[in-house]
This record gives C-alpha cells, structure tokens and sequence, in this order.
C-alpha cells in the first residue's frame, strides 16, 4: 500500500473533511481499495484505524479550539461564571468568621 496520506488523497480528505466521514463510509471506501487490489485486507484493517484515529484527533482538537473561544468570549463579556460565585462565597464566609472574631473581643 502507498503512504497513509496518499490514501488520505484518494479519499478526498483534506482538514475538516476527515471529521465528516463515518466509519461505514471509511470501511465502504477500504473495501472498494481490497476489491481493485490496491491494498490487503491487512492493510484496510490498517487504514480504517487509522483514519478514525486521524478524525478522532480533528474532532478533539476542534473542541478544544471551540471551548478555548467560548471561554474568551465569557471573559470579553463580562459574564460571571458558577466557580466565581462560588469564590466569592468562600471569601465572604471568611470575611464573616473573620468579623465576628473580632466582635467577640
């Protein structure tokens, strides 16, 4: 079998493109390479891992980018978020325990 990325060619799978196949597609694809004898069943094997680990890193790698822009754009915002509040509450309960320490004496 030629190089990963030269089947990668063959299937049309430049960026994004790899994140929108599904793996009957990827398996219906490596099944019509067997038949015309352009790679083994070994190597369809192979190839199907392969490329559902290829879209599986796109699809993590485009989340990630998309919670990094969520979370800029609450920041931008101004929106507080529930571990802000939840801040301000311990410093307030410490606040308080702090004053009516002080009011004790």
């Amino acid at each position: 079998m030629s190089d990963m990325s030269e089947m990668f060619k063959k299937m049309g799978l430049f960026g994004i493109g790899v994140i929108s196949l599904t793996q009957e597609k990827i398996e219906e694809f490596t099944q019509e390479m067997i038949k015309k004898g352009e790679m083994s069943k070994e190597e369809g094997k192979k190839f199907v891992k392969e490329v559902l680990s290829e879209k599986e890193k796109h699809l993590k790698d485009i989340e990630g980018k998309i919670n990094e822009k969520v979370k800029e754009n609450i920041k931008k915002s101004g929106i507080v978020m529930k571990s802000d509040i939840a801040a301000l509450e311990r410093k307030i309960e410490k606040l308080e325990k702090t004053m009516q320490s002080l009011a004790k004496k």
